[in-house]
């Protein structure tokens, strides 16, 4: 931490900005944050007439300031009804989250206790408070729900994952989605028929193959034009996938979509290199090297909206015992330096990571995030280029374990701040 005896931090440095120009969309600025408020006071060239003295925080050219990360999918685990002591809940995924850079999230509905009518929601939102990070909440869609009566995300879950929250079939689907005109659903694309009809397969990637994304794809698009909802595809981890959201986009239909690290960076040729490779089981599977080469063209190119970690802190008896899901957050920041180094640029990681996600949480929340300027809220992400091995034992989640354990990234986090409280990050 750094302790001020003024209501306002000074940060200086390069600045991954929108109004940034050249190569690597950088500028060096002065930033001011009230810490009273949580939010930017100014912003502007350092050392320039009028400008406050006694700067907190001056970083140097291998340092990089985001606009705080927002990832839009993490499971935090915990809701009313939490009994399981040893699971993630949110002030540990908060913790893990500022490891990782990340300054807020949205967290998914998939709950023993979903949040799906008010009560519901309004009960897990005020556990949410002790997470030391900005939370915003999904709502469930399941059969027989109903929007609640505020504006809130939605969650549709169009096949069986981990929980009980999902739809068996189309026509309850068609019928339930009627309801939610107008509003904001993000997808879980796996369509139950084909899930059903490849049950008996010998492998997880066999059980819930491509062409169930794909269907599921497809349906989430015939139900966003029929029923005027606004669509986002979650965790998109097929070329086919990527390809209909493309056409839909062609003829004028609105669509969103998200990317996990894990469908970048591992595909079925080189999980053996993880440590234990049936950790690496989830939903969607891993998919075959085309797939995801395709996914980071589609990434780099801008046509992903999202980085979104689908973070599933399962313990690892858990993960032993075949549950699906890894965790993401305490390595969201490292891994973008790998992203760098496969052509990806610092303004697509920035309008994935911090723009996109922010406009998101603005139309819940009353604050505006996801830019660095006057009246946005005051959180910043730093990344320094600096060598670093992700080690279990730095890891801040309570699940203790990360698919990138023993990679070594040509960066790191170096600061988390947090609506103006700064959290340095050991080496």
């Amino acid at each position: 931490m750094i302790t001020r005896s003024r209501n306002r931090l000074l940060v200086e440095g390069f600045v991954i900005s929108h109004v940034a120009v050249g190569k690597n969309d950088t500028v060096r600025q002065l930033i001011e944050i009230d810490t009273s408020t949580g939010l930017i006071e100014k912003v502007g060239a350092p050392g320039g007439s009028g400008g406050p003295e006694g700067t907190d925080l001056s970083l140097g050219e291998d340092f990089l300031i985001f606009p705080g990360f927002i990832d839009v999918h993490v499971h935090a685990r915990e809701d009313p009804s939490s009994t399981e002591s040893y699971k993630e809940n949110f002030r540990t995924a908060g913790l893990a989250a500022i490891h990782g850079g990340v300054t807020a999230f949205v967290d998914m509905p998939n709950n023993p206790q979903p949040p799906i009518d008010d009560a519901s929601y309004l009960a897990k939102r005020e556990i949410s408070r002790n997470c030391p990070v900005g939370v915003l909440l999904y709502a469930g869609v399941g059969p027989r729900t109903r929007p609640l009566s505020f504006p809130v995300p939605y969650k549709v879950y169009m096949g069986p994952s981990v929980g009980e929250l999902y739809f068996d079939a189309h026509d309850d689907l068609r019928e339930t989605i009627a309801r939610y005109r107008g509003n904001r659903l993000s997808f879980h694309a796996e369509a139950p028929a084909v899930l059903n009809q490849h049950r008996g397969a010998s492998t997880h990637a066999e059980r819930r193959p491509p062409e169930a994304e794909a269907l599921a794809i497809k349906t989430a698009i015939e139900l966003s034009e029929n029923y005027g909802i606004e669509t986002n595809i979650c965790h998109l981890s097929t070329a086919e996938g990527m390809e209909i959201i493309r056409s839909a986009r062609e003829r004028g239909t609105h669509v969103t979509c998200e990317v996990t690290p894990h469908h970048l960076f591992y595909d079925q040729d080189n999980v053996v290199n993880f440590s234990a490779p049936a950790f690496l089981q989830c939903n969607p599977p891993i998919r075959s090297r085309l797939d995801r080469i395709a996914l980071l063209e589609a990434f780099r190119a801008g046509e992903i909206d999202y980085l979104a970690t689908d973070h599933a802190p399962h313990t690892l008896q858990e993960n032993e015992q075949g549950i699906s899901g890894m965790p993401h957050l305490d390595t969201l920041g490292p891994f973008l330096f790998w992203l760098l180094d496969e052509g990806v640029s610092l303004r697509t990681l920035r309008l994935a990571l911090a723009e996109r996600p922010g406009k998101f949480l603005g139309h819940y929340l009353p604050e505006r995030y996801g830019k660095i300027e006057k009246g946005f809220v005051g959180s910043l992400t730093v990344l320094r280029r600096e060598g670093a091995t992700v080690r279990r034992g730095s890891l801040k989640t309570r699940c203790g374990w990360s698919p990138f354990e023993g990679n070594t990234f040509p960066g790191r986090v170096s600061h988390t701040i947090v609506r103006g409280e700064v959290y340095a990050q050991a080496e």
